[in-house]
């Protein structure tokens, strides 16, 4: 296992805000602010930021789980560091700037799991949303609570309106309210809900399966998935007939099919 500590620190703090390790493939990048709930500091959006960017240029990652250190995942944006300043381009930038950081977190080629240990509320409810997949402890609870300091969560609403329904979208966005990891888990915002003795390695099992796979599929796929998604179903259908045929002529294909014809374990190749 190697580990390494993002250069990105907070000005309050002595020790690095992100933290990076690596074994068999995955990624672990962890948020390390647990003093201050690990909110999403302009610093912590640029280390993540920088890490994903690392990532996505790297071959040898296959999987990036997201988790946190302390009591919670993350509570959003820092909002004294929000107050600090009046200007609005100095909002517009904080905003843009996360909303750069979820959408590489989609263009990744490797997938992206957020392991959900705590409170996720606001921007970093949106933030496990916005993860491929989630797993999440059974004490981990979900918020998207801006509307109740007066500020509807509409970057938040963006991914949250993409994996429920909008009924459950919008009853936590308009009410603030708490929900369970249970719930978060039947509203299709979580994938799986585990003791929390158990979650680093339900979520690392989760990984596991996903580095076994083809790696050339796995980033075709991922790709693929998140642009379909906008199209109607006729360009859909037609998106996704090429890029199966593109699939088809890769040596993973056919490899994969003859393993199986030849009842083997097949040998992947693409990256």
């Amino acid at each position: 296992m190697s580990a390494t500590a993002n250069q990105a620190n907070d000005p309050t703090e002595d020790s690095a805000i992100l933290l990076r390790t690596e074994e068999q493939g995955v990624v672990t990048l962890t948020l390390n602010r647990p003093a201050q709930y690990n909110a999403l500091s302009g610093a912590m959006l640029d280390a993540l930021q920088s890490a994903l960017d690392d990532i996505d240029s790297d071959h040898n990652v296959r999987v990036v789980i997201i988790a946190a250190n302390g009591k919670a995942f993350c509570p959003g944006h820092d909002l004294k560091e929000m107050r600090a300043s009046e200007e609005r381009a100095v909002h517009q930038a904080l905003f843009d700037k996360c909303a750069r950081m979820m959408m590489t977190i989609n263009r990744l080629r490797q997938p992206v799991i957020a392991r959900v240990q705590g409170i996720a509320t606001a921007a970093g409810c949106q933030l496990v949303a916005n993860c491929d997949l989630a797993v999440a402890a059974e004490e981990a609870r979900f918020a998207v609570s801006g509307i109740n300091v007066g500020l509807f969560c509409s970057t938040p609403a963006v991914p949250l309106s993409r994996n429920m329904g909008r009924k459950q979208a919008l009853h936590m966005l308009l009410t603030g309210d708490f929900i369970s990891a249970a719930t978060a888990l039947q509203y299709g915002l979580v994938n799986e809900v585990v003791p929390v003795a158990e979650l680093e390695a339900a979520t690392l099992v989760l990984a596991q399966k996903i580095v076994a796979r083809s790696a050339h599929a796995i980033a075709l796929g991922k790709d693929m998935f998140y642009r379909q998604l906008p199209m109607d179903l006729s360009d859909a259908y037609a998106y996704a007939s090429e890029r199966m045929t593109c699939n088809m002529d890769s040596h993973d294909a056919r490899e994969g099919i003859d393993a199986f014809i030849q009842k083997r374990k097949p040998q992947w190749k693409g990256k």
